[in-house]
């Protein structure tokens, strides 16, 4: 898909956009998305704090930046560096388990709910603004509704004190019971093992925070509203800076395109979002090349990120273990 972007493109006036950048509007870039980035650990302190935990922010800020490359160079963008959040909570700040990944799935609920809530409006808008002629509105609002229906169903489910995970590992339980009886085998409970009772006890805990703090829960929705109106405001100043003259509607319907590229299960999207904006731009009467400079653009503070990321990802945790093993030379010295 990359390659096919590239060979439909002028990719001299993808580079001719590019090499215009002045120094000033990348510092400019930086700047606005280091206060972007700053946004996205306000859900995740916020719920650790109505646990009775105080996260340094700045603490949660390098974490989210380490997940965030474990997500982004593994297929599917939206997940996959959850387990180091945990990880790195409960390792470097003593976080109970059950409080951490409570945390988490919450955090990671709200945020998708946001995203595909985003959606959902964003098709709304878009389709009253009349600016993609061509483009299946039906098709477009159905499939941003059954995106949203996932995350709403599993908030709705913590808020009215249901247990959905335990629910599905009980019925996985008895399937393998009636598979085991039929094979002649003595099954293991699978509701013994430690997962699921940490799994359990993370509900439980999620139960507990959502119910009992609703101010907590609406000022991280409240965040949620303020990230991705800093992420609108980041990429209407990525395609200005690149000569694009955008309207509001136009901007959101190229933020859509990007945002539907990154959910396909791809390391960082590879293809999927540059085909995503030449297509986008073209169909709001831009050049393609315009559109793939701008996801070049995009690629480039996405893959300083993951590679910043990465690096803290290495120091947080080997240097957590190195740390670790150094203090139990001494205490075997000592003793």
């Amino acid at each position: 898909m990359f390659w096919l972007t590239l060979r439909a493109v002028n990719m001299g006036e993808v580079w001719d956009r590019l090499r215009h950048l002045q120094p000033g509007q990348i510092a400019l870039l930086l700047l606005v998305n280091v206060a972007v980035l700053a946004t996205f650990s306000a859900r995740w302190w916020l719920l650790l704090f109505a646990q009775g935990y105080r996260v340094p922010y700045h603490h949660l800020m390098a974490y989210r930046l380490a997940t965030f490359a474990v997500s982004y160079f593994t297929p599917g963008p939206h997940f996959g560096g959850e387990p180091l959040q945990v990880y790195l909570v409960t390792s470097r700040h003593k976080t109970p388990v059950s409080v951490a990944i409570a945390a988490v799935v919450v955090d990671k609920v709200l945020e998708m709910t946001a995203n595909f809530t985003f959606l959902t409006l964003g098709v709304l808008f878009v389709v009253r603004s009349q600016v993609l002629p061509g483009v299946s509105e039906a098709q477009l609002l159905l499939t941003s509704l059954g995106l949203l229906l996932l995350p709403l169903s599993l908030l709705v489910a913590i808020l009215m004190g249901w247990h959905p995970l335990s629910a599905l590992f009980a019925l996985l339980e008895r399937a393998w019971r009636w598979f085991a009886r039929q094979r002649g085998m003595t099954p293991a409970p699978l509701a013994a093992t430690a997962f699921v009772r940490a799994v359990r006890q993370s509900e439980d805990q999620s139960i507990t925070l959502c119910r009992d703090h609703p101010l907590i829960l609406m000022l991280a929705v409240g965040a949620s509203v303020l990230s991705w109106a800093a992420i609108v405001g980041e990429f209407w100043l990525m395609a200005a800076v690149l000569g694009l003259d955008l309207t509001l509607p136009e901007t959101i319907a190229a933020l859509l395109a990007a945002r539907v590229a990154i959910l396909l299960p791809l390391p960082a999207a590879v293809g999927a979002l540059e085909a995503s904006q030449a297509l986008a731009m073209q169909l709001l009467g831009q050049s393609p090349a315009a559109g793939v400079s701008l996801s070049f653009l995009i690629r480039g503070r996405d893959m300083l990120l993951g590679l910043v990321g990465l690096a803290l990802a290495g120091v947080l945790v080997w240097g957590r273990k190195k740390n670790q093993e150094m203090e139990r030379l001494e205490i075997e010295n000592l003793g």
